[in-house]
């Protein structure tokens, strides 16, 4: 019986260009969230509401997600998903409270402090193809360890209890005072 080749066997890994080419697109995003109100509650009021047309239109808005066609939500979280060749497919970015926890709930100050936590982290992916790169290979050679130290480098916030390794990317889980559930910002390659 042939050996199945181990090319084919192996999962895809994430690249440091797709890591900073998902941080420049998303960190407008998350700077306008920290620092307007009105369209943070905006977004949490699209997110609840299952209202895609009004996502949509928010994230017309921001520059460089005008374009984004692949996003959507759970009621309790969000996702922007950009496409990329085989074998990624999609990297993922998004904010959510766990699954199972609670229904159409989304906490506008909680979304906006997790926000603010995270934008040095992405400003720092975005900008540096040296981070960038350290982050990915640290992802790709399942360095939780490293994972962890790279981004508290840059996410000050005591608000934030873990840092984790999933779905060849990072899941940060924040827990603050303003909601008794916690949320997850997430970077990660959709299973197709």
């Amino acid at each position: 019986m042939a050996q199945p080749n181990r090319r084919q066997q192996a999962q895809p890994l994430v690249t440091a260009r797709v890591l900073r080419q998902v941080a420049k697109a998303m960190l407008p995003f998350y700077r306008k969230i920290a620092g307007n109100r009105t369209f943070a509650q905006q977004w949490s009021a699209a997110v609840t509401g299952a209202d895609l047309g009004l996502m949509g239109s928010l994230l017309a808005q921001i520059p460089t997600l005008a374009g984004v066609q692949n996003y959507g939500t759970n009621g309790i979280g969000y996702f922007i998903s950009f496409p990329y060749p085989p074998p990624v497919v999609f990297y993922t970015n998004g904010t959510t409270i766990p699954p199972g926890t609670v229904q159409f709930t989304f906490n506008t100050r909680v979304h906006r402090t997790v926000a603010l936590a995270v934008i040095p982290f992405y400003r720092r992916l975005a900008a540096s193809a040296a981070y960038a790169d350290a982050l990915a290979s640290a992802i790709n050679r399942n360095e939780a360890k490293r994972v962890d130290t790279l981004v508290r480098r840059l996410v000050k916030t005591k608000a934030l209890q873990t840092v984790t390794i999933e779905d060849h990317g990072v899941a940060l889980r924040f827990k603050t005072r303003y909601s008794k559930y916690p949320y997850r910002n997430l970077l990660f390659q959709e299973n197709m």
